[in-house]
């Protein structure tokens, strides 16, 4: 038996035929452009950090989901970058500490994980962003769900849905409005999580019941939560200035995405604070990114700063975009064409495809146009 180990990927890695990688590099162009067009700058960041830098920067950083291994010359442990938002964080707390704010940047590569994520058994995808340091106020909040849409919508996802949260809703509750024992507000979140009401009685969370039910379209389900923070007769709940928030935040949207709330989802949402979101659309199974408010050690670790950021991943995007053959525009050049010529139909946007013997076939070649003198003739 041939022995064909050479050839094989590990799991959940693998390769970009053309088709793919032309999709890939399309949803990056056109989700670039969007985010330069309102200001944002990019960088790019190494594949591998030392681990301590990845993993210090945020709260809530998984370091067990990276690969890690000794840097043979400095003899300090290195880890392959599995979120690129930690160390945008790092780039704004150190290169750019002294840049005036809000400071605005994107970015975009690929991160790479131990396990895959649910049911998806990718360890590497490409994960695309923006991140607004230096505020998370409901206007940075509200800019940058508004940019996660335009980006996937020019980068050609459809029917985009968004799902609004409240990462740190317990933390806040159970601090005064609803106290908890220190003890049991691990247990009510996991519940809550869950949505297990039996469970959330038994965890003695009786009074966080009606988060279960606030959930479902925007409109309905940030009315359940207002009532259940200020009852009929109350005024000026716990959570009044996050639900003004949530409310201005939808209304910036409009109709450019269809809204729903569950405001204990946590999934996903490692270092967010006050605000979080889901994203999705039409056609793609499973959440296509997320994002929210967050904080930024500084230089010394110290001195957080607020952001305001989102991340996708748009694989499944490429994929599907990579089972719709683009439009063929390439122009065969055959033996004995002029380059001069041929420079100048690269130029007003063709590709070119020129011929290296008699036998070449501009048809099995992909070309859609024939070069004959200085015109494009339609193949067949």
């Amino acid at each position: 038996m041939q022995d064909n180990d050479r050839d094989l990927l590990p799991e959940g890695l693998g390769d970009r035929l053309p088709q793919q990688a032309w999709a890939s590099q399309q949803v990056r162009r056109m989700a670039h452009d969007v985010l330069t067009s309102h200001g944002y700058e990019r960088v790019e960041t190494p594949l591998i950090e030392f681990e301590k830098a990845l993993a210090s920067r945020m709260a809530g950083v998984q370091v067990r989901r990276m690969f890690r291994f000794v840097d043979p010359v400095s003899m300090r442990m290195l880890a392959l970058r599995s979120d690129m938002t930690a160390q945008v964080a790092r780039i704004a707390a150190t290169g750019l500490a002294e840049a005036p704010r809000p400071l605005r940047l994107s970015y975009s590569g690929q991160v790479c994980t131990i396990k895959g994520d649910g049911l998806d058994p990718r360890r590497e995808r490409l994960q695309l962003g923006a991140e607004l340091i230096g505020t998370d106020s409901v206007a940075a909040a509200g800019e940058i769900v508004e940019l996660a849409i335009e980006s996937l919508r020019a980068a050609g996802a459809t029917g985009i849905s968004v799902d609004f949260t409240m990462p740190d809703l317990v933390d806040a509750l159970s601090a005064e409005a609803l106290p908890l024992p220190e003890g049991r507000i691990e247990a009510v979140r996991q519940m809550l999580d869950a949505k297990d009401a039996g469970g959330l009685v038994d965890v003695g969370g009786e009074a966080y019941l009606p988060l279960l039910y606030a959930v479902g379209p925007f409109a309905t389900a940030i009315e359940r939560l207002a009532a259940f923070d200020a009852p009929e007769g109350v005024s000026g709940g716990a959570l009044a200035s996050r639900i003004a928030g949530l409310r201005e935040i939808a209304a910036r949207l409009g109709d450019k995405a269809r809204i729903t709330l569950d405001p204990s989802e946590r999934h996903g949402f490692e270092y967010q604070s006050w605000f979080g979101f889901t994203i999705y659309a039409e056609g793609i199974s499973g959440s296509l990114g997320r994002g929210g408010t967050y904080r930024i050690l500084g230089q010394t670790g110290h001195h957080p700063e607020a952001a305001t950021g989102f991340s996708l991943y748009p694989d499944p995007l490429v994929d599907l975009l990579a089972t719709e053959p683009p439009v063929q525009r390439k122009l065969f050049l055959p033996l004995g064409h002029d380059p001069r010529i041929a420079g100048q139909q690269r130029a007003v946007g063709w590709a070119t495809v020129a011929a290296l013997s008699e036998g070449d076939d501009p048809v099995a070649l992909g070309c859609s146009h024939l070069l004959e003198g200085a015109e494009a003739i339609p193949l067949a």
